[in-house]
């Protein structure tokens, strides 16, 4: 079980649980089709938005086997929601993990998501005791994958054509690290 101690500051971060005042911000990333596009979902408009936040404002906590940690990137010197990090618990037996994150495009190229990733990665080890973590994602998003790498997090596998994503052959991409090598690594 991972219940966080509200809220975690990093260098530059807030990250938080959402709230119901996050619509706008929320609404603000993922309205955009350049946010959508390496996802599962089409952009959203603002009733979408409305009722994913509902789902978010519950995922605070990791109690079993399945769940999220879905948490609110806030840039502190500005007080804008600027982006999401998640942890899914994937599996107790094999203590597997699996981390994500999505930011609005304006505060792209600034470090905000390795920041804030790193915070999962730490939570997935050291708060939940997971021997791995993964991140998948699209194989042309490169973006997230060097966000992965900054993380310290090997490329495991390019899964290629191996899902139809919007009607069309997507590649996979998947990262991990290990519980050694999270405790062996330099930090970011």
């Amino acid at each position: 079980m991972l219940r966080p101690a509200y809220p975690i500051e990093t260098e530059r971060l807030t990250l938080r649980p959402f709230r119901t005042g996050d619509l706008e911000g929320l609404y603000a990333y993922q309205s955009l089709p350049e946010v959508a596009r390496f996802l599962y979902w089409e952009p959203r408009d603002l009733e979408e938005s409305r009722a994913f936040l509902r789902e978010k404002m519950s995922a605070s906590t990791v109690e079993k086997e399945g769940d999220w940690l879905v948490l609110a990137v806030v840039w502190r010197e500005t007080g804008d929601l600027i982006g999401e990090v998640n942890l899914q618990w994937r599996s107790r037996e094999h203590r597997q993990g699996e981390i994500g994150y999505i930011f609005n495009p304006a505060y792209h190229g600034k470090g905000f998501a390795t920041e804030a990733a790193e915070v999962v990665l730490r939570l997935g080890f050291e708060g939940l005791d997971l021997h791995r973590v993964c991140g998948r994602l699209d194989g042309r998003n490169a973006a997230s994958a060097r966000v992965l790498e900054r993380l310290g997090m090997r490329r495991e596998a390019h899964l290629v054509q191996n899902e139809i994503v919007k009607g069309e052959w997507s590649d996979e991409v998947v990262y991990a690290m290990l519980r050694h090598e999270w405790d062996a690594r330099p930090t970011v």
